[in-house]
């Protein structure tokens, strides 16, 4: 592989364009003091060998449209062409975020604004709420959000309450969101079958807990089936249910959170409806709260007139207030309203449906090779130990390093935090069967390399243009340049 930059490439006097002598002044356009003194350190190289450089380059590219991903829909779930397509037309991509605020303004964005408000409707009915936001641009900034209700619902009720509870299969940034709107975090244990400890729960119950945060499925790809009981007890106490739902991939057309006693959902609208997000965004975190709640929701809010045109309402006095600048991320949502269109609620069902059977068939076939701390049916996700293949010498990390020799990306290492050696495979329902028996044999056939000669995995990957990174460096010493 040639790995030499284009700088390297580099030959003096080789140019890609030449321009021919200007037949008008060009002397004058410019001040002299604000020339560069000496030539710009660019390049010099063909346009074929640019061409060539940059596509050589691109092939290195590893990503959903090239391999198989099995991070998910947590990171990386493949996702139609078309909502890229829609979110690209000119009509929506060339909007002005302020243009609706504007004086008449709002009559030049009707579908902008029919776009957000049928999207709230649409993930109102596929999760149970009663009104959505659709402001926050991330899960996080969804979560935050939510702690922003529960604390302005308590405060409207002259409540005193101090403490958020969040089972230890919840997702992590569950925790950091709740301590952010000052809440004391009361963490719960998961028992035997990888779902809540009931018993510890109802021990933490009392009447300073403001709400209870939970991610269902959890991060064990298990559904929490005492739910119901969870939601019961908290509502006896006034306290309020939140539902994260980063996996809700898993559960689509098949259970609303609304249904079973959840009171404030956030979905991620990047992992479960059409837009990768690996590398850090872009992202949409929308709430949806039942009845009681509604007042409390972000201002400005889309509303729909009696004459069937759209405006932005901002009389809400009960309101948390702004969160963010405009009304959340248009090109997420875009893709999200374009797949949801699209498939269904059919479509939806079967979405979830064939991730889950997905995910239980690596499972079924790999347990005989990796351990299984939970061996029970899966949702979207199942979550295995590396810890066998620890006892001799390979880690979760040589395991997912080795992946990616034989063609796949690694699958989420080291997480959940509550299994150790954790290797969390997520396929998703759009791999084929095939390709998950490939990357299924790769696994089996790392499995018996441990066993055999594990030193071969510690030096993975080997076919790739760079080695094994340090990884905790890449992350400490940042050393950047072009």
């Amino acid at each position: 592989m040639n790995n030499e930059t284009i700088f390297e490439k580099s030959k003096k006097g080789r140019r890609a364009i030449r321009f021919n002598k200007p037949d008008v002044p060009t002397d004058v356009a410019i001040p002299k003091k604000l020339c560069r003194k000496n030539d710009a350190n660019l390049s010099e190289v063909s346009e074929l060998d640019c061409v060539r450089h940059f596509t050589d380059a691109s092939r290195n590219n590893f990503g959903v449209d090239t391999n198989f991903y099995p991070l998910g829909s947590c990171t990386m779930k493949y996702n139609p062409k078309l909502g890229e397509e829609v979110a690209s037309y000119r009509g929506f991509s060339d909007i002005h975020p302020l243009l609706p605020q504007l004086r008449r303004g709002g009559l030049l964005t009707q579908g902008a604004l029919q776009v957000i408000y049928e999207t709230e409707r649409l993930l109102s009915e596929i999760t149970g709420m009663a009104e959505f936001t659709m402001q926050p641009f991330a899960g996080a900034h969804g979560e935050l959000t939510g702690i922003m209700i529960i604390a302005a619902y308590h405060k409207s009720k002259g409540n005193k309450k101090t403490k958020i509870i969040v089972p230890n299969s919840s997702h992590g940034t569950n925790p950091a969101s709740a301590a952010i709107g000052g809440y004391k975090i009361v963490s719960i244990p998961t028992n035997e079958q990888g779902t809540i400890d009931f018993t510890e729960f109802e021990k933490q119950l009392d009447n300073e807990v403001a709400g209870v945060m939970m991610t269902c499925p959890n991060t064990l790809g298990i559904f929490e089936t005492d739910i119901k009981k969870v939601a019961d007890k908290v509502h006896e106490i006034d306290g309020l249910m939140y539902y994260d739902g980063a996996n809700l991939n898993a559960i689509l057309g098949k259970c609303r959170s609304g249904d079973v006693g959840f009171d404030i959902v956030h979905i991620n609208l990047h992992k479960t409806f059409a837009t990768p997000h690996g590398g850090g965004g872009p992202g949409a975190g929308p709430v949806g709260v039942v009845e009681k709640l509604k007042k409390f929701l972000p201002i400005s809010a889309v509303v729909k007139r009696s004459d069937s045109t759209f405006s932005l309402e901002y009389d809400k006095p009960s309101s948390i207030g702004y969160i963010a600048p405009f009304y959340g991320n248009f090109g997420v949502i875009l893709k999200a309203y374009s797949y949801i269109l699209t498939l269904g609620k059919e479509g939806l069902i079967r979405v979830s449906e064939n991730a889950v059977l997905n995910a239980n068939y690596i499972k079924e076939k790999l347990k005989k090779y990796y351990h299984l701390p939970y061996d029970k049916p899966c949702m979207h996700e199942c979550v295995f130990s590396a810890k066998k293949q620890a006892e001799k010498g390979v880690s979760a990390v040589d395991i997912a390093k080795s992946l990616i020799d034989r063609g796949f990306h690694p699958p989420t290492i080291y997480f959940p935090l509550n299994v150790k050696e954790a290797i969390m495979i997520e396929p998703t329902e759009t791999e084929s069967k095939e390709t998950i028996d490939a990357f299924i044999e790769a696994m089996i056939e790392i499995a018996k390399l441990a066993e055999e000669n594990p030193k071969e995995l510690h030096d993975a990957p080997q076919k790739t243009p760079v080695g094994r990174l340090d990884e905790v460096k890449a992350v400490k010493e940042l050393k950047l340049c072009i």
